[in-house]
């Protein structure tokens, strides 16, 4: 049983900051209290050397566990895309989605995993349909034989539909979100300077942070989180080969995206980087995933898709949402692809064999998960 535990946590592609995703786990600890019959209490969050983290003390009817969460958010990075001019954010994320196209990212999507290939198409798609109905209405004077000056109806008749109708739409299925994570995916496979700046900060942080003691180390990552999690971790060891001498790491992927990027011709780097933590003596990694989520590759070894089929390959851990939520929030939930993409980091309705809280704060060693069976609920008592 833990007694002490670091988490070093990446989220995924979400406009969240630490104390957003702080707020989100102290909702999400809640709800695992009332289905462990445990208490699980999260503290306000500490800005330092460290980087930003809060500590969460748990307590059951046989054990104590204090765990300290630093988490490593790119909100910076979300937030200036999307700060941009609308026009200059569908420019910026066409050009990504034809990079990803020309460095063979798309193919391997396909290739490998085709729900994740139509995700990728999803964004543009919707986006050429709304561009293609604004430039038939600018054209129907031209359609019907009109006189030209028309056009001076039409072409801003034409344009208001785009901005105030597809564009609001949009918003429903975060289109414009989803450029710009293609956006980050291009820049993170080919370390533009922004992103490497983020991963030689965090590596320094993450350093500071493994610096004290603890029954066990774990790093969790989501979604694209993954390849910031990757890069970190593996830098930090490039700058100190010994930082793990002594101890182990327990390296989680949840929905992971890595394939995102490492899938792109120009991201040797993170594909070194990639087989450096899946070769490393003191690194145990496994990836958890659903079929019910369809934003990663599901079934997919990031590892050897990435040039090391040699290496030990992390194991592929497979849960189902359904088995955690109630069946009406699951039916309310499972149409909805981002929002199940966001449950691996949220609160369960009922036990199962998985909870990102229980994983990340509970008594139980977080290799112990490597294992786990989706449907049934782990025992949380001390053996006798």
């Amino acid at each position: 049983m833990i007694q002490s535990r670091i988490v070093l946590h990446f989220p995924g592609f979400e406009p969240l900051d630490a104390e957003a995703h702080r707020q989100r786990y102290k909702r999400s600890a809640a709800q695992a209290s009332a289905v462990w019959h445990a208490r699980f209490n999260v503290g306000d969050l500490v800005v330092d050397g460290q980087g930003a983290h809060f500590a969460v003390n748990t307590h059951g009817d046989s054990y104590a566990v204090r765990t300290q969460i630093h988490v490593f958010d790119h909100n910076a990075l979300i937030s200036t895309m999307r700060s941009e001019p609308l026009w200059m954010q569908i420019a910026k994320g066409f050009k990504a989605g034809f990079d990803v196209v020309w460095q063979g990212g798309a193919w391997g999507y396909f290739r490998h995993a085709w729900r994740f290939g139509l995700f990728f198409l999803f964004p543009f798609l919707f986006l050429a349909a709304g561009i293609a109905l604004a430039v038939n209405i600018a054209a129907i004077p031209s359609a019907i034989d009109l006189s030209s000056w028309w056009l001076l109806l039409s072409v801003p008749a034409g344009s208001l539909v785009f901005r105030h109708g597809v564009i609001p739409f949009s918003e429903r299925y975060h289109v414009l979100h989803l450029l710009a994570d293609w956006r980050l995916a291009v820049a993170v496979a080919e370390n533009r300077q922004e992103v490497d700046a983020i991963i030689e900060r965090a590596a320094g942080e993450a350093a500071a942070a493994l610096e004290g003691p603890a029954d066990e180390i774990l790093v969790t990552s989501h979604s694209m989180g993954a390849n910031f999690a990757i890069s970190v971790i593996a830098r930090l060891l490039e700058k100190s080969p010994d930082a793990l001498k002594g101890r182990r790491l327990v390296f989680v992927t949840l929905g992971g995206a890595a394939l995102q990027c490492s899938l792109l011709s120009s991201a040797s780097l993170l594909r070194q980087r990639i087989g450096a933590l899946a070769g490393h003596p003191s690194i145990d990694w496994f990836d958890i995933q659903c079929l019910t989520d369809p934003i990663h590759l599901y079934k997919c070894h990031t590892a050897a898709l990435s040039g090391h089929a040699d290496a030990p390959q992390p194991k592929l851990v497979f849960i189902r949402f359904k088995h955690a939520l109630s069946a009406e929030r699951y039916q309310k939930n499972r149409r909805d692809f981002l929002r199940m993409h966001r449950q691996y980091v949220l609160g369960p309705d009922q036990p199962s064999g998985f909870d990102f809280t229980l994983m990340t704060a509970g008594p139980l060693p977080a290799l112990s998960f490597k294992t786990l069976d989706s449907a049934t609920a782990p025992k949380l008592q001390a053996p006798s």
